[in-house]
């Protein structure tokens, strides 16, 4: 595919995610980009979207968009239940995807996408923000380099609050529409970030619970992670939470990482804590300096990944959170599903194609899979 300068986008889906999030990140691109068209089922809205930030090209049926605008880059802001089809058509189009989160609805989707990437440079990147703040990347060479020693123990929580009515929205809280509750579409984003600071994982142990929304999906999960490098983390996801907040921790041999936030971070979001013995230390206050140190302030953001996304696309190279890379998240989302429903440890080794949880991650158990009857389960 030749490259081209402005970098050609479309909007699939103009609801609050591409408003809020994708605008905002496009605009701050300057003339490295030009919106060429937006497409939504919902005519009167996918017109009003287009007329108030002056994009040309108005469209309710894709292919008919991709045909007509050529895009160079897609955003999919849909609900993740039409991911897999509309990022297969685009790929095929010979245009680039940036996926919202969560990318879709099962790992057999997600290989489905990767299948369809062209050879010649047409990827698939899904919507990962938090790596790319300044001082996540920062925290990620520190604990990569071994300034910090090795990890041991690791927290990673978001506990969130959504109220009954946020589930009244009729694609929310199901399997086949939003594919999973907290653990898929909300704490996906802080998992992510504790695959990039510590790296694969190797076994899981699991519970959810569906203990207060009205939802076929839980609404909380709890779960136990061992690391390839031998590290223990806890991960805890809600919608329930009335406080909320988004926080890791990781312990290490030579200090305490930890990041306090909800929706996105900034530098002053980050801890560091030395370790007692490095306390009396002759270069202790230098080190903690460093380590505090990312060296730029670029918060965690749509913004910041769609510049390193746009940095890939020039140089005509596989962009980050894709492939392998985004794959992985959906790996411990699927094992956390798989352990807390079928109450045993899972390993990364286990979700091959032939698990039903690498096709469907409530994985056909009574009681969680979709049925006409069970409270709790709407259908």
């Amino acid at each position: 595919m030749t490259k081209r300068t402005p970098v050609r986008v479309a909007i699939v889906g103009t609801g609050g995610i591409a408003t809020v999030c994708h605008l905002p990140a496009l605009k701050a691109q300057g003339d490295r980009v030009r919106i060429v068209a937006a497409c939504d089922v919902d005519t009167e809205r996918v017109k009003a979207f287009c007329a108030e930030n002056s994009i040309p090209g108005v469209h309710t049926d894709l292919a008919e968009m991709l045909d007509v605008a050529r895009p160079d880059l897609v955003h999919l802001c849909t609900p993740p239940g039409l991911h897999a089809r509309q990022a297969e058509q685009c790929l095929r189009a010979g245009a680039w995807v940036w996926l919202e989160k969560p990318p879709c609805l099962s790992l057999a989707e997600y290989d489905t996408i990767t299948a369809a990437e062209q050879a010649g440079g047409a990827y698939a990147s899904v919507v990962f923000q938090h790596r790319f703040g300044a001082a996540g990347l920062h925290a990620a060479r520190l604990i990569a380099s071994g300034e910090l020693g090795r990890p041991l123990v690791a927290h990673c929580s978001t506990t969130w609050y959504r109220p009954h009515s946020y589930f009244e929205v009729p694609w929310r809280g199901r399997w086949d529409t939003e594919g999973g509750g907290p653990t898929m579409g909300h704490g996906i984003h802080q998992m992510d970030l504790l695959l990039t600071l510590l790296g694969d994982w190797s076994q899981v142990t699991a519970m959810a619970g569906r203990l207060d929304r009205d939802v076929q999906t839980e609404d909380v999960s709890v779960a136990s992670v061992r690391f390839d490098s031998g590290a223990l983390a806890t991960i805890v996801n809600s919608v329930l939470s009335p406080r909320e907040e988004s926080y890791v921790r990781v312990d290490l041999v030579e200090a305490t990482v930890e990041l306090r936030h909800l929706y996105g971070y900034g530098n002053d979001d980050w801890t560091y804590t030395a370790a007692p013995h490095l306390a009396g230390a002759a270069d202790g206050a230098a080190r903690q300096e460093h380590w505090s140190a990312p060296g730029s302030e670029t918060r965690s953001s749509h913004t910041a990944q769609l510049t390193a996304l746009l940095d890939a696309y020039d140089r005509e190279e596989r962009p980050p959170a894709s492939g392998h890379d985004g794959r992985r998240t959906l790996e411990l989302v699927t094992a956390i599903y798989r352990s807390a429903f079928t109450g045993t440890t899972v390993a990364r080794t286990d979700l091959t194609p032939g698990d039903p949880f690498y096709h469907r991650l409530h994985g056909d158990v009574d009681g969680w899979a979709p049925t006409a009857t069970t409270g709790g389960n709407r259908s």
